[in-house]
Order: structure tokens, then sequence, then C-alpha cells
């Protein structure tokens, strides 16, 4: 029986464990909780400078604990190590990676806190590739949305519209680079293109009120027009896509999965209107899963090019950067 890949985690809170405390989150929906359900894997070990929560994670996961990430690593080596720290470590802990040969690294989101420590980490020897946790890139649902899109079932992509909400009290910059970095990837991701910024309107992006809308086009072989609403003071979440096509609609997001086709109106002679023809998605999306695969596959294939990669993470980067 082929030995298991053996894997650390550095940064020990909510997407490394704690997450998994959600009763209404598809599982697996952390680090250590998808390094336990893939059969192919055996998670070793975690760090954090918490002692607190490298006692939770302790008891949780049955695994020694440690404050260092390096004696970590030094004790426990591994070929899948998970960097759920914040942003502006992403760089050190990367770099740790390669420097002491790990295989395959798993980075939270975003890639890094600046464009300059977002490209250093993409140019890093290619023996150690980095998987960047943009999970809809390995969920069922995006997945298939980009299927339709590629297909043409719907026709040419005309434009596309996004919205993001991510509560009352946050700034509108802190929500476009903690959460947009996933927006903007989905939308690159499912379209097949890069985001050009053009203009933005609306409030100061320091703002912790009102409403910003982000003007630009796509690049990739593509010039679509697109708009990102950021809204903040709502007390509630969105976090949706909308791209019109020639002959069709497809929307996506938390909680909706939508296609429309044209036909003719029911409400007007000789026009035609949207008629929806799916509504919702069903089954588990696997997205958390979906990214260990991928990892276990990488350390497997030595030339294997991962499916979220540091590229497709710089090229949200560079887009957040021309933004801010």
């Amino acid at each position: 029986m082929p030995e298991k890949i053996p894997v650390a985690v550095v940064g020990l809170g909510r997407i490394a464990s704690l997450l998994d405390d959600d009763m209404l989150r598809e599982k697996p929906c952390t680090h250590a909780g998808a390094a336990s359900a893939n059969p192919d894997c055996r998670l070793l070990a975690g760090a954090d400078k918490s002692g607190e929560r490298r006692r939770l994670f302790g008891e949780r996961w049955k695994v020694p604990v440690y404050e260092d990430a390096g004696d970590m690593l030094d004790k426990h080596p591994c070929k899948v190590f998970c960097v759920a720290t914040h942003p502006d470590s992403h760089l050190f802990y990367c770099r740790l990676a390669a420097e002491k040969g790990i295989p395959v690294v798993i980075c939270e989101k975003p890639l890094a806190d600046s464009l300059s420590s977002a490209r250093k980490i993409a140019a890093l020897p290619p023996k150690t590739r980095v998987i960047t946790n943009h999970e809809r890139r390995y969920a069922a649902d995006y997945n298939e949305a980009r299927s339709i899109l590629a297909k043409r079932t719907l026709g040419e992509p005309l434009s596309i519209k996004a919205s993001l909400y991510m509560g009352g009290n946050r700034r509108l910059v802190d929500v476009l680079w903690h959460d947009g970095t996933h927006l903007v990837d989905a939308i690159m991701f499912i379209c097949d293109v890069f985001l050009r910024h053009g203009k933005r309107f609306g409030p100061s992006l320091s703002s912790k009120s009102g409403t910003a809308f982000l003007y630009g086009t796509t690049g990739g072989g593509a010039d679509i027009p697109f708009c990102i609403e950021l809204g903040a003071g709502r007390d509630h979440l969105v976090f949706e896509i909308e791209v019109s096509c020639a002959a069709g609609r497809l929307r996506i997001g938390n909680g909706v999965f939508e296609v429309c086709v044209s036909a003719p109106s029911t409400y007007a002679e000789g026009f035609r209107s949207l008629s929806k023809i799916r509504s919702g998605f069903e089954g588990p999306t696997a997205y958390f899963a979906g990214m260990f695969a991928d990892a276990v596959s990488c350390v497997k294939d030595a030339t294997r090019v991962p499916v979220s990669g540091a590229k497709q993470a710089l090229a949200v980067i560079e887009y957040l950067s021309s933004v801010r």
C-alpha cells in the first residue's frame, strides 16, 4: 500500500480548522478537514503563534502543534504545506517551503498583500508549486458554468456584472482584497479572461458605507465590458456573477445557479424574452476536496500545472492593485 502524503499546516484559525464548526457549510471546508478526508493524505502537524489555537487544533486533529513553523517542518517533513496565515506572511512561508524542498504549497488567498510580494511568490523555483485557495476553480457548479460559456450554449458573452456585499462595517477596500479575490478569480475562471480596470465611481474605497462601481474590460482574447458592484452597509452577504450572452444569460454565486435562454416572448408579439431553463445546483460542489485532489496529483506528477496556480492568483493581484 503506497505511503500517504504528509500534510502540515501553518496558521490554525478559521480556514485551517475552525470553520468545521459551521454546521451549514459543505464539508470539507478547511485545510485540516480536507487533508484528513483525502485518502491519499495524512495530517502531520500544525503551527501557530497563538497558544489557544494550537490547543484547539491539537485536540481536534490529534496531531502535534508548534509555535514556529520552521521547527514543525524540521521535525515533520511534509510534501503538502498549507499556508493559512495573514497575506503579509505568505511570501515568507512560501519561501520557507521552497528552501525545504516541499513540492506543493496550498496558499490562502489573496496570494500576497502586495503586487511585489505576489510576483516573488509566482517566481519561486518550479520545484515548489503554489496552489492558491481560489476554491471556486474546483467547485462543480463553477466548472459547469465555465463549460456552458465555453461551448457558447448561450451565444457569445457580451457583458459581465458582479455584486459583492460582505457585511455592514468593513471598508470597501478590505472587502475587495479579502473577498473580492474570489469574485475576480471566479469571473476570470468561468469566462476564461483576465480583467483590466478602467474607472471607479462612488465613494472612496476606504469608506465603510455606500456603493462603489468598478468598470473595465476583459483581456485574453475577448473585449467584454464588466462592472463590479462593491457594496458596504448591507446586513447580508451577496456574491454573484451574471454573464449576459447573445442568446441567454447565466447567473452564479452563493446559493445561485441560473440559466436562461432566449425564446419567443409570452408578453409581446414579435419579441423574444429570457426563459429560465435551470435554477439551482444539485449535489456537493467538492470545492475543498477538489483542491486537495489537485495537490495530491501535483505531488505525484512533478510536471503537473495546478488548476489554481500562482500565475492565476497573480493576475488577480494585478487587477486589485490597479483598482487600489
